[in-house]
């Protein structure tokens, strides 16, 4: 039964995947391979994916016959799985240094961060021995370093099998997508809590990649398009990283792409999926997402998100001419890229040092309401009242229908906030300093305890979501407010800069309002707890001493118990309005230990190791 479900849900998408086929023209191929050199994806008909150590073995089989490559573990997964890396380099550059020095780009392509979207895998190892065993594709690294990441979330890679993506046509069998401990890397790039993520953030720190390409397989409605994209577009990103990225994708290597055959759109988030007129949203990465993260390091990314209904090889064939486009561009001209970043890079710097109260950095980007009218190239649909679900279903049909809907993908800066020139951080808070640590941050230390004005938060009104996400339970309702104290900061605590390359990270990482900041994934959840409380019967004396002695005090609570009736129905409540306004009320219950420091620091600093 298990058996006859599964070939009919493979027969079910077999036939959609054919009728949108049929609006893709034939894509390039590689030159004819070598029986032994062919992939696993090639040697099968693309019908299947090779296993972690098949991938394992045939990345060793490449570099054993070619200079141009080297193979190495970047870490290791939670169960204890080498994490693999191919370096591909003419020159001998095949270190940051040494990539440096030659003037070399460096990109990192990732896949199988979603384990059972491995189209990036195949694609990738399918272009490295062309570009190293058969030489058919000449010149890509005259000018330019790739690290290729074949597996990302190992763990997940080896929970193989059948029924992991039930939106997906083919390979027969794949890799699931959360890790083994059940987190989606592509929701931890800023807190950091898999091994994976740790391994992954201190090789991006070892080397510094001028771009990444991250490889995804993307669900949704069914439509003409093979691949879909998204490079971050918005007020977050730096001027320079933008301007290359719209000259660079959007001029030259999303069209050379569709010339070999492939369809390409933007990333769509529909409004409504069983009635596409309604248009389409645009989406906005936060840093917990892989090129959303490279957004705030000032580097360009682009995430490939091909269409799970075509099948797998028009799925591999069309990463692979996006790869080798992005590689070709880059080659032609590295300075270009090069210029852009080291640009954004010092604008960062030069903006840390000095502290305006009215620069606003954006933490929070919110797409508007105005639209611009987009040619969609969908097909033909209908929809009827299911009678299992109870619900309108959609069903697609073979046609091409290009139709004009509405894209909302102008945005506006949502939240914003003016950097600081430090962030101080008490050293009790040892988690929030690792993960600070390893995303590469220069951190001071105070070698003696200090008095410092700085600015903070106080927070109210804290409510938990229900249940978790990622692992962790999380405020999803907070208010602040801004306080302005001198604090005694002991010896030990971390001091960071903002003005270095990766300051954004630490405002992201500190700054409560951010998406991914350290206060948003419950980082710092134990300032909401109350630790000390009052009995009822000390509370009843303390209330009549306190009315007693304040006639201002009396009138206020006379006030609230009159205009509040849920206040004049608790009796907690109303003695816990005593206490908080009491000497014995603890004043840093929901008081951020972060400091903003906004004028120069003069006290002596060390080194955090």
């Amino acid at each position: 039964m298990l058996r006859f479900a599964y070939s009919s849900l493979r027969f079910l998408l077999l036939l959609t995947a054919l009728n949108s086929q049929q609006m893709i023209m034939a894509q390039s191929t590689s030159p004819p391979v070598p029986s032994e050199w062919q992939t696993l994806a090639e040697k099968t008909d693309y019908r299947e994916t090779p296993r972690y150590d098949e991938t394992v073995a045939y990345s060793r089989k490449l570099v054993a016959a070619s200079p141009l490559l080297r193979f190495k573990s970047f870490g290791q997964s939670g169960e204890g799985r080498q994490l693999p890396l191919l370096i591909a380099a003419s020159g001998n550059s095949f270190t940051p240094q040494a990539a440096r020095k030659a003037g070399k780009a460096i990109i990192m392509i990732q896949s199988c961060i979603h384990a059972g979207e491995s189209d990036g895998k195949d694609a990738g190892l399918a272009l490295l021995r062309d570009i190293a065993i058969t030489k058919t594709r000449p010149g890509l690294l005259d000018r330019a370093v790739i690290l290729f990441i074949p597996i990302y979330n190992t763990d997940g890679h080896e929970r193989f099998g059948p029924f992991n993506r039930i939106n997906q046509n083919g390979p027969t069998e794949m890799g699931w997508r959360a890790t083994s401990a059940n987190l989606n890397l592509n929701r931890d790039y800023m807190k950091a809590d898999a091994p994976e993520t740790r391994a992954w953030l201190k090789l991006w720190t070892e080397w510094n990649p001028d771009l990444l390409i991250d490889c995804h397989v993307t669900d949704g409605a069914d439509f003409q398009y093979n691949i879909t994209y998204i490079y971050e577009h918005h007020e977050h990103v730096a001027a320079p990283v933008l301007a290359w990225m719209r000259d660079a994708f959007d001029q030259r290597i999303f069209p050379a792409t569709e010339s070999t055959g492939n369809l390409l759109a933007q990333y769509m988030t529909f409004r409504d999926n069983r009635d596409l007129t309604k248009g389409i949203d645009g989406f906005v990465m936060p840093p917990r997402f892989s090129t959303g993260y490279t957004t705030i390091r000032n580097r360009p990314g682009v995430t490939i998100e091909t269409h799970m209904l075509k099948d797998y090889r028009n799925r591999v064939r069309g990463t692979y001419d996006l790869l080798r486009f992005t590689l070709e561009e880059v080659n032609r001209n590295p300075e270009k890229l090069l210029r852009a970043v080291r640009e954004a890079d010092e604008q960062s710097v030069k903006a840390g040092q000095s502290y305006d109260a009215s620069r606003r950095y954006p933490l929070r980007i919110q797409i508007t309401d105005k639209a611009r009218p987009f040619q969609f190239k969908g097909v033909e649909s209908r929809t009827e009242q299911s009678d299992i679900s109870g619900q309108v279903r959609v069903i697609f049909g073979t046609k091409p229908r290009d139709i004009t809907i509405p894209f909302y993908d102008e945005s506006r800066v949502g939240v914003a906030v003016a950097p600081p020139l430090y962030y101080i951080v008490p050293p009790q808070w040892k988690s929030v300093i690792d993960v600070m640590s390893a995303h590469g941050l220069r951190l001071q230390r105070l070698l003696a305890p200090a008095t410092i004005e700085v600015e903070s938060y106080r927070f109210g009104n804290v409510k938990f979501a229900p249940g978790p996400f990622e692992g962790r339970i999380v405020p999803n309702e907070i208010t602040k407010e801004i306080v302005r104290e001198q604090r005694t900061y002991p010896a030990g605590s971390i001091v960071v800069q903002v003005a270095q390359p990766a300051g954004n990270v630490a405002v992201h990482l500190l700054e409560p309002d951010a998406p991914d900041s350290f206060i948003a994934w419950g980082f710092f959840n134990a300032i909401f707890e109350q630790k000390e409380y009052g009995e009822d019967y000390v509370l009843e004396k303390l209330a009549r001493e306190m009315l007693a002695k304040d006639e201002n005090l009396r009138r206020e609570f006379e006030r609230k118990v009159a205009s509040d009736p849920k206040f004049a129905a608790s009796p907690t409540d109303r003695l816990n309005f005593f206490y908080e306004r009491s000497p014995y009320w603890d004043q840093q219950l929901n008081l951020y230990p972060v400091g903003r420091i906004t004028s120069l620091l003069k006290v002596p600093l060390g080194d955090f190791k």
